[in-house]
């Protein structure tokens, strides 16, 4: 395995680009809007830097990873040399299906095809190809070159041979994986789901301020996030889509905090829109 193509230029798809350049991969990143790509690819050249000035990278390494990584906008030419097509784009099923449409017609017949999710069904996407013994999901975490484990899904029809592929992928840029069965919310999902809706409801609640509910957290358990702050870095928009597929798929347990829905309809999305549970305009 080689060559590595990254669909969408967003906050994971240039995380998964920046890991897999450093593990010595040719990487395509690809989306279909140029600004994107441009801010994609000054995150990932002044991250690289940054992490040589402070040591954790050599320079040589930063500057031979930087040639292996090509920017694109022209979706055909991104795939039709990849070995591995990792997607990151919208976390929406619909969305999903049709780029694995896409794929299995673009790229050539030996491909692995991996959708990076935290919830979705990878034997409900792969059943849209030609191909599915070679789809698999990949659920990554953010921050993408900071964080060890990728979470490696296998699909109903998933071949023992795509996932050796992808465990010798997740060990080559660096990361401990694990395997998972097939089922709505993977493992670490189900759980920080829980954690975090439990959070939003204590607040919700009035039982602790979000700083005493995250510092309890990290303190009192050792989580090195707490779960609002954590909710905030993801996205509450994001959040809340995964809650919702896990409340269809799961029941009850799963149904989205009321206050984590006033949020989202308020547009406070959280560090990106600059107010969540968090005040980050400052």
């Amino acid at each position: 395995m080689k060559n590595i193509s990254v669909i969408g230029a967003g906050t994971m798809g240039r995380g998964i680009a920046y890991v897999s350049a450093l593990g010595g991969f040719n990487v395509v990143l690809n989306d279909v809007s140029e600004e994107n790509l441009h801010k994609a690819q000054q995150y990932i050249e002044k991250t690289m830097r940054t992490s040589a000035e402070k040591g954790f990278l050599q320079t040589e390494e930063v500057e031979r990873a930087l040639t292996q990584i090509s920017y694109s906008a022209d979706f055909n030419e991104s795939v039709k040399e990849a070995d591995l097509v990792i997607e990151a784009v919208f976390e929406l099923m619909s969305i999903k299906i049709d780029m694995f449409k896409k794929f299995d017609e673009a790229c050539p017949p030996h491909t692995i095809l991996a959708t990076n999710t935290s919830t979705m069904s990878p034997t409900e996407i792969a059943a849209q190809t030609k191909r599915p013994d070679q789809c698999i999901a990949m659920h990554f975490f953010n921050p993408v070159h900071k964080m060890k484990l990728i979470e490696v899904v296998r699909g109903l029809d998933t071949s023992n041979e795509t996932v050796a592929k992808v465990m010798e992928f997740g060990e080559r840029i660096g990361k401990e994986c694990v395997e998972v069965n097939e089922f709505p919310g993977f493992v670490t999902s189900r759980m920080n789901c829980l954690i975090g809706n439990e959070a939003m409801n204590m607040l919700m609640e009035g039982i602790a301020s979000p700083q005493d509910i995250d510092k309890a957290m990290k303190l009192g358990l050792n989580h090195p996030m707490g779960p609002l702050e954590l909710a905030d870095l993801v996205g509450l928009d994001s959040r809340l889509r995964n809650m919702e597929y896990l409340y269809q798929t799961l029941g009850e347990k799963y149904r989205p905090s009321p206050i984590l829905v006033k949020y989202v309809k308020a547009g406070r999305l959280g560090k990106k829109s600059g107010k969540g549970f968090y005040d980050y305009t400052n």
